[in-house]
């Protein structure tokens, strides 16, 4: 079976063509373009006309890549939720297009459990607790009783959200994230910030305010190097704590954020002192893309999930733990 997944949910809109052999995932094509703001942050109306704009090209490009005909698609599959309103539309209405226009079967997939299922497929680890580190999403979710829970998550922004919000202030373009990596590889010195670790949840406002008001009297270079290694402990807290109540002995990383080769140092470190496996996919699999909507859409639709035209209206705050998952 073969489907086509297509994500927009936020700055990225993305086409994925996944096959499914077996249990196997193969990934025919994998095609994104991102929206980056000349300043500021992501504007939602703005990127939603991105997505339409680049959409037939992305589409073209993916179908070309794939080397298959597009009849020979056998599902379509769009990213429902959560993310922005206009975005999501977007996407929605692309997918019901494609949808009615080859007479295929559609299903509408939460994006936040598409980054654990694609994780799941190409690193083979079977039952992990996924650490979910994004611009808008910031998560610890295991299986458990037929659902996705969330065990931890952030109590204000997202992590990825709070790197872009102080990359801002400080000068640096949208997504700031990579850049803020490279700098505070060139930090000597560790400067204490608020450590917001709530039971299982985190916060991660108070760190950003505190950092840009040393700003004024520390080097970039040391700041962002306490940022990154105050927040991604926190990250590493929280997680190893769920593993310990899950019993669970696998951690695998997701989200754009999970790019970070130091966040993926310290949580790999947590693991082997826990005697427990460490999983992270390709970075092309970390941010969002059309194949982990793909994928999760073929397991869906195999576990008997569809959904009629009526039934794809796009759900904003659409929860990982409202997802009844009939495929495990």
């Amino acid at each position: 079976m073969i489907c086509l997944g297509i994500e927009g949910t936020a700055h990225t809109i993305g086409i994925g063509i996944v096959e499914k052999e077996g249990d196997n995932c193969k990934i025919l094509a994998n095609v994104f373009h991102m929206y980056k703001p000349d300043k500021g942050g992501i504007h939602p109306r703005e990127s939603a006309n991105h997505h339409t704009k680049y959409f037939p090209k992305i589409l073209e490009e993916s179908i070309e890549k794939s080397n298959i005909h597009i009849k020979e698609i056998d599902l379509i599959a769009f990213s429902i939720g959560p993310g922005l309103g206009p975005c999501l539309r977007t996407t929605a209405t692309a997918g019901r297009t494609l949808s009615l226009l080859l007479k295929k079967p559609i299903v509408g997939v939460n994006h936040c459990i598409s980054h654990l299922e694609i994780g799941r497929a190409l690193t083979k680890c079977s039952d992990p607790v996924l650490l979910y580190v994004s611009g808008g999403n910031t998560q610890v979710i295991a299986f458990m009783d037929g659902k996705y829970r969330v065990f931890g998550e952030t109590l204000d922004i997202g992590i990825g959200n709070c790197l872009d919000k102080f990359g801002r202030e400080v000068g640096i373009k949208f997504p700031a994230g990579p850049e803020i990596e490279r700098i505070a590889l060139r930090g000597k010195k560790y400067i204490q910030l608020p450590y917001s670790v709530k039971g299982m949840d985190v916060s991660f406002s108070g760190i950003l305010t505190a950092s840009l008001l040393l700003t004024k009297k520390e080097d970039i270079e040391d700041i962002c190097y306490s940022l990154q290694e105050t927040c991604f402990c926190m990250l590493a807290e929280v997680a190893e704590r769920a593993m310990a109540h899950t019993e669970k002995e696998e951690i695998l990383l997701g989200g754009g954020v999970a790019c970070n080769k130091r966040l993926q140092e310290i949580v790999k470190i947590m693991a082997e002192e826990r005697k427990a496996k460490f999983f992270c996919p390709p970075d092309e699999f970390l941010v969002d893309n059309g194949a982990m909507i793909a994928w999760t859409g073929l397991i869906m639709k195999e576990s008997g999930m569809e959904m009629s035209i009526d039934e794809t209206k796009v759900r904003q705050n659409y929860r990982t733990d409202e997802v009844d998952v009939k495929w495990r």
